[in-house]
């Protein structure tokens, strides 16, 4: 992907092995640059790839398929009117961005198979029988922007962090040092996303398919009457919230901790009886998310999270981190 951003000013990362340019302004024919592409991907990377161009998302999705199945340079330009239509006829549904087996089933049964046939059909009425979806898509095949492109992952709308016990959990101490630890994650998240949180909820179960023990489920919503992201601040909402739902005599299972209705800090609405925030919290934050992030997670942490809690999850069973941690990548000897 970094090689990729080197030929367009706008990148937007589909997936692992995917992605979309904004070729807009780039000087030079749009076959020239989708052939420098190509090489260049091959000469830094190593692998062959197909490039595809055209208007919109979803024909350049085809134009992609068109790349990789009818051409020999592994490069489609579907740009002109008389492109796109050969284009459409020749592809079948199965190959539209967001047509599925199912769907492709329904259309199928309706004597839509290609992409001309669906291009073809009337927007409100696919909408009606169907969805939104799959009218953006129709449009999107007639040369309609209908998906812009997107740079960055769009903000999560709650931010949840959750575990399964190791061993089930009785004590009210062991709970609450692992609501302490999910609420400081989730704290941490919630600051690299750049939004305060308005509430939290918290929440405690038993395992739920042995009959042999009692089973009990409970969670507790705390409204924040200051927004924030401050660690202290949801970990200490978050215990409030514990204490409310806790009961003894259980054997837990699981807990976890989600910050809710998400706000930008400039879009916060504050209780004018509220207390102020801390001062200086922003900035402690930040030192520790900066520490945090180079010397390793938990290096700083609350006073009421231990550094090896005995109520992690197990991951006896866990895959090495081959592509994400250098000390598990694989030897070959």
């Amino acid at each position: 992907m970094a090689v990729l951003r080197d030929f367009a000013p706008r990148q937007e990362i589909y997936s692992v092995d995917e992605c979309f340019l904004d070729l807009t302004g780039v000087p030079g024919s749009l076959a020239a640059q989708g052939r420098r592409i190509r090489a260049e991907v091959q000469r830094l990377v190593g692998i062959p790839v197909g490039v595809g161009i055209a208007p919109t998302k979803t024909l350049a999705k085809l134009a992609n398929w068109a790349a990789k199945k009818h051409t020999r340079g592994g490069v489609a330009v579907m740009t002109r009117p008389e492109q796109i239509g050969a284009l459409l006829l020749h592809a079948p549904i199965n190959e539209i961005w967001g047509v599925g087996r199912r769907l492709f089933e329904q259309l199928g049964a309706m004597g839509i198979i290609t992409a001309a046939q669906l291009a073809e059909q009337d927007p409100k009425v696919l909408r009606r029988q169907f969805s939104v979806s799959l009218e953006k898509t129709l449009r999107e095949l007639r040369g309609e922007v209908c998906y812009a492109l997107e740079e960055g992952p769009a903000p999560k709308k709650m931010i949840a962090c959750s575990r399964s016990f190791s061993d089930r959990v009785t004590e009210q101490a062991a709970l609450r040092e692992a609501i302490a630890s999910y609420a400081a994650r989730a704290a941490e998240k919630l600051r690299a996303q750049g939004d305060y949180a308005c509430a939290l909820q918290v929440f405690i179960q038993t395992g739920q398919f042995n009959d042999r023990e009692r089973r009990y489920a409970n969670a507790a919503t705390v409204p924040l009457l200051t927004p924030c992201s401050d660690t202290r601040d949801l970990v200490a909402a978050a215990l409030a919230g514990l204490d409310r739902i806790f009961r003894p005599g259980f054997r837990y299972m699981k807990a976890g901790v989600v910050l809710m209705d998400l706000v930008a800090p400039g879009l916060a609405q504050v209780d004018m009886f509220a207390p102020a925030p801390r001062p200086g919290g922003e900035r402690l934050m930040a030192v520790m998310d900066r520490i945090n992030a180079e010397f390793g997670r938990g290096t700083l942490r609350p006073g009421r999270v231990p550094p090896i809690p005995g109520w992690r999850m197990k991951q006896e069973l866990k895959s090495p981190g081959y592509v994400s941690r250098w000390d598990e990548i694989p030897s070959i000897c």
